[in-house]
């Protein structure tokens, strides 16, 4: 595999990951679809201003899921602002800007943050073993 294979996998599992939560055109979240970007025991820790929430990704996934397919967020997405990625052997760490915008019980819903990715490569395929973020206030 070539640094830019690497890198090429590393765009497409992250462009997956916040497209996992996009509730656009009718599309409906999975839960399955997320899981498949993580390794099994991946960690997700968030950082809430005033402590830091540590989750498993189907602890992460399964509320904000209900939360997209309710009916209460509809038209959600979010998507990378900017992005740099480091390789080293067989892990990486990638740092995101993003954006979020939805339309949340009827009303405008927006917001950025920063993202962190641990990521290592399995065999042929990279998965995400580590996501950490914290929202802009």
């Amino acid at each position: 595999m070539t640094p830019s294979d690497d890198r090429a996998q590393i765009d497409e599992i992250i462009a997956n990951f916040f497209g996992a939560f996009d509730n656009r055109a009718n599309r409906i979240p999975s839960l399955e679809k997320l899981a498949g970007l993580f390794v099994p025991g991946a960690i997700i820790t968030r950082d809430t201003g005033a402590r830091c929430e540590h989750y498993s990704v189907k602890r992460f996934a399964e509320p904000r899921v209900q939360l997209l397919t309710s009916g209460e967020l509809i038209e959600f997405h979010e998507w990378e602002t900017e992005s740099s990625t480091k390789i080293v052997g067989l892990i990486a760490v990638r740092e995101s800007r993003y954006r979020k915008e939805g339309v949340l019980k009827g009303g405008p819903y927006v917001g950025s943050g920063q993202k962190f990715f641990q990521l290592s490569r399995l065999d042929t395929e990279w998965r995400i073993t580590a996501v950490a973020w914290s929202d802009d206030t």
